[in-house]
């Protein structure tokens, strides 16, 4: 069973990397999600991701605090709007049932992050 779960702990850290190249995957829950079953599965891989130097800080504050820095905030808006409209009005021209449906996702995840603490430093 710890093999399972810490195969399937592989396999939401590598959706979570993806999450951050695309707009509509999401990081946070997938980190989350690998370091639960890390935890029960596999405390070197565990270890591992809370010291990793990109993503350790974010899970643990993220645990602890349930807050997510302003940095991050405005990073991962930033580059979900921009993607986002990028695909709104350069790839999906003429499809307007479209792009309304990603604008209405943008401003659904926009939402969901603001909806979490700001950390304070």
């Amino acid at each position: 069973m710890k093999i399972f779960l810490a195969i399937l702990g592989c396999a939401a850290f590598v959706l979570g990397v993806v999450g951050i190249f695309v707009p509509l995957l999401p990081t946070t829950p997938f980190l989350l999600l690998a370091a639960a079953l890390w935890v029960r599965s596999s405390p070197r891989l565990y270890e591992w991701l809370l010291a990793h130097r990109c993503f350790g800080g974010y899970i643990r504050n993220f645990r602890e605090n349930r807050a997510i820095s302003l940095r991050a905030k405005v990073v991962s808006i930033a580059l979900m709007w921009g993607t986002m409209l990028y695909c709104i009005f350069g790839l999906l021209d003429g499809r307007w049932w479209a792009q309304v449906g990603l604008l209405a996702v943008a401003v659904g995840v926009t939402w969901h992050i603001l909806s979490f603490a700001t950390l304070r430093k």
